[in-house]
């Protein structure tokens, strides 16, 4: 009887060390791009690229990958799915030449803001200001920071605690369309605003 229960121990210890103790689950972006994690340990790595892809670490720390669908994540994992915070909103608001006001195009962005903010029970947003390439160097990088703080503003005003936002400003460093110095374009004079 103990040789019996002896084998009975030695095959759950390998069962055990060679079954999943981890699992890593791919799942895909809300925009649809594409995304891949490398799941790695000290006896090997994979590399999981498709959604719902699986990669499974042993007790002995092999790594392996498998295909999953959707449906069966969803159903093993529903309730910690839905569990997750909202994602991530991100918004842009266009501004006027040199101003720290908004064209009209973007006010009615606003309400939208204001809603997807209430929708995050402890909202963590991020303003950051950017700029055209007319003007110094020296001015965009302070009208960047002006733009964002007055979006700040319109935050704090609409009820989110100001210790919640965060404010930068990047003047003409990151721009959205490419264009040679002191080009006015629309499209660089904005606020990007994203919500966690």
């Amino acid at each position: 009887m103990g040789v019996i229960l002896a084998v009975i121990a030695f095959g759950a210890m390998i069962i055990s060390q060679t079954m999943p103790r981890e699992r890593v689950i791919l799942l895909p972006n809300e925009d649809g791009t594409p995304s891949a994690v490398v799941v790695k340990t000290a006896q090997g790595e994979t590399v999981i690229d498709t959604p719902y892809q699986v990669a499974g670490i042993t007790g002995r720390g092999t790594v392996s990958a498998r295909q999953e669908e959707a449906a069966s994540v969803k159903e093993r994992y529903g309730s910690t799915l839905a569990a997750l915070p909202p994602k991530a909103a991100s918004f842009t608001l266009y501004f006027e030449t040199g101003t720290e006001t908004l064209v009209p195009e973007s006010m009615p962005l606003l309400a939208r803001i204001k809603d997807e903010l209430t929708q995050h029970a402890a909202p963590e947003i991020i303003v950051v200001g950017h700029t055209d390439r007319v003007g110094t160097v020296e001015f965009n990088d302070a009208l960047s920071l002006r733009r964002a703080e007055a979006m700040r503003r319109v935050l704090v005003e609409a009820g989110i605690p100001a210790e919640r936002i965060v404010t930068a400003g990047r003047g003409e460093r990151e721009p959205l369309v490419k264009t040679a110095d002191e080009v006015d374009e629309p499209k660089n004079r904005r606020v990007e605003i994203r919500v966690r």
